[in-house]
């Protein structure tokens, strides 16, 4: 698959996979910051791409920022829908107990391409049984 970009800054890098195969595409800041603990900010990715039609773009966080030093996308993972054409942002929050400081083209989360169906809904009276019933969100017990 191709996917078409622009870049607002040549500051930042072309997203890219760090492996053969590896499913996300690393972004980076377009500015610098500054996030205390528990701060949320968007922060500017300086890409802006052409999803095909029929896929959906995730934005994820990044694990390793994760575990190191508890910085996640707030609405894990951010849709961007094919006919979006404006800049990446991520939603940034700070999880961790100290400051993170971001610099630009510092990685700050990552971009997943999946292909989507278009669903039809349509409406029945009763659902069919499950032995997963009712136990809640989903869960096996």
């Amino acid at each position: 698959m191709h996917l078409t970009f622009t870049r607002s800054s040549k500051s930042v890098s072309i997203p890219t996979a760090q492996h053969p195969g590896d499913a996300g595409y690393d972004l980076e800041a377009a500015i610098d910051l500054v996030l205390a603990p528990g701060e949320r900010a968007l922060v500017p990715t300086g890409i802006a791409v052409a999803i095909p039609a029929g896929h959906v773009g995730l934005v994820v966080p990044r694990s390793g920022r994760a575990i190191t030093q508890g910085l996640s996308v707030v609405n894990a993972p951010g849709i961007v829908d094919a006919g979006y054409r404006g800049e990446l942002k991520a939603v940034l929050i700070n999880h961790g107990s100290e400051p993170i400081e971001i610099k630009v083209g510092d990685r700050i989360a990552q971009l997943v391409i999946v292909a989507v169906r278009e669903v039809v809904w349509r409406e029945v009276n009763e659902l069919e049984e499950s032995d997963r019933g009712e136990a809640g969100f989903g869960s096996t017990g």
